[in-house]
């Protein structure tokens, strides 16, 4: 992943609270087998009304979505962040994020911002009022920045592991990879007549 250090841009405001994986992405988009390509799936159903926020010419090129709390319930799917990141966003702020979801953001290089719920009503209403207000977030240092609604450098939680991934752009497995020489180390002394895993589990039973 590339790292994810400022995102500065213009907002989608979608001001309504538990906003849910299904609402996010229809389960119909899961017969789908790659991991790309579900930016149409995105607020399917809602995308059908005409002056939904997402189906607003000038809010197109939008990377920010600023949402209501509890964002991300439901079921734990994937394929919510896969197509909030197809679409174009790159953060997510919001006054609370369901546990899940909010872990499954920096695995598709997207920023959780988990925020003060006073930040978020004035970013809601500030970009509801001009779709041309701009956001940064600088997640190196965790704060959030919009003179259109009056807010300076507010801070916001993101995880240390999160952060720590976001800014290098590091995935699970570049993580896994940096530990290549202690993994091969402890291989190398690991007797070779120990049980593997599978053989614990197949004598346990």
């Amino acid at each position: 992943m590339d790292p994810v250090t400022r995102v500065t841009g213009t907002a989608v405001p979608l001001d309504r609270s538990d906003v849910d994986t299904d609402q996010l992405i229809p389960a119909v988009w899961m017969k789908k087998t790659e991991r790309t390509g579900f930016e149409d799936g995105l607020f399917q159903k809602w995308r059908r009304d005409p002056e939904f926020v997402l189906n607003q010419p000038e809010r197109k090129d939008a990377t920010i979505l600023v949402s209501g709390p509890n964002f991300g319930c439901g079921s734990s799917r994937e394929h919510a962040p896969w197509a909030l990141r197809d679409y174009g966003f790159k953060v997510v702020v919001t006054p609370g994020f369901a546990d899940i979801f909010r872990n499954n953001l920096p695995n598709t290089g997207l920023v959780p911002a988990w925020a003060d719920p006073g930040t978020v009503r004035a970013l809601l209403d500030a970009t509801t009022a001009d779709p041309t207000a701009e956001i940064t977030v600088d997640v190196v240092a965790r704060v959030i920045h919009c003179p259109a609604a009056g807010v300076a450098d507010a801070p916001f939680f993101l995880d240390d592991a999160a952060h720590h991934r976001l800014v290098n752009g590091f995935d699970q497995i570049d993580l896994t990879l940096q530990l290549d020489d202690l993994i091969a180390a402890h291989e190398s002394r690991r007797p070779d007549w120990l049980p593997t895993g599978t053989g614990v589990v197949a004598e346990a039973r």
